[in-house]
């Protein structure tokens, strides 16, 4: 099996981005953004996909923790686009109900190689520390043009703005795992088109 992994370096004059990337891992993490909360989602989204995934961020956190989130997402995304290269028998589309306490999740996810954010979430939620609920749309955003996906992320119910950024994140890495998983009966590129 080619080895599915990548490395990005992402620099504007707001952020430096590192990301390694290798989807067929173990769930091993090392996660500095400068950001402790967003560290933790990330470290679970790891754990969860079972992707190794390796992130250095230095961003202008000072101003705000906007770039940051944004610009790991557009990177993260970019490594996978990278990884699954042609995306040739992959099973290209995962889906998660992900449970956190009150709260349900529910993450659909297709490789399909057209960008597309369908996103629910209550409204006027808490902010968690420093980091903005709305961020979590963001990131998720800016992952999904990136990565070339078709996303619909909808909180289904709940109350804590924790547990509702946890069950996203995990109800994504468990939406992810499926869809980039070999499935030994497809040979070729999942499409009727020949291509994603």
């Amino acid at each position: 099996m080619t080895s599915r992994q990548a490395q990005i370096d992402r620099r504007t004059s707001e952020t430096k981005i590192q990301i390694d990337l290798r989807i067929d891992g173990r769930g091993t993490s090392q996660i500095a953004t400068k950001i402790p909360f967003f560290d933790h989602m990330l470290t679970l989204f790891s754990r969860h996909s079972l992707c190794d995934l390796t992130v250095n961020a230095d961003g202008d956190v000072e101003v705000d923790f906007h770039h940051t989130v944004e610009d790991v997402g557009i990177a993260l995304g970019q490594a996978f686009t990278k990884a699954l290269g042609d995306k040739r028998g992959i099973r290209r589309y995962g889906w998660a109900y992900l449970p956190m306490d009150e709260t349900l999740a529910r993450v659909v996810i297709d490789f399909s190689g057209r960008p597309f954010l369908h996103y629910k979430a209550p409204e006027g939620v808490a902010s968690i520390g420093g980091f903005s609920f709305t961020l979590l749309e963001e990131f998720l955003r800016a992952f999904c043009t990136n990565a070339a996906v078709n996303l619909h992320v909808e909180i289904l119910y709940g109350r804590d703005a924790h547990h509702m950024c946890e069950a996203v994140f995990k109800g994504l890495a468990k939406a992810v795992d499926q869809a980039c998983q070999l499935d030994p009966r497809v040979e070729d590129i999942p499409s009727t088109k020949g291509t994603l």
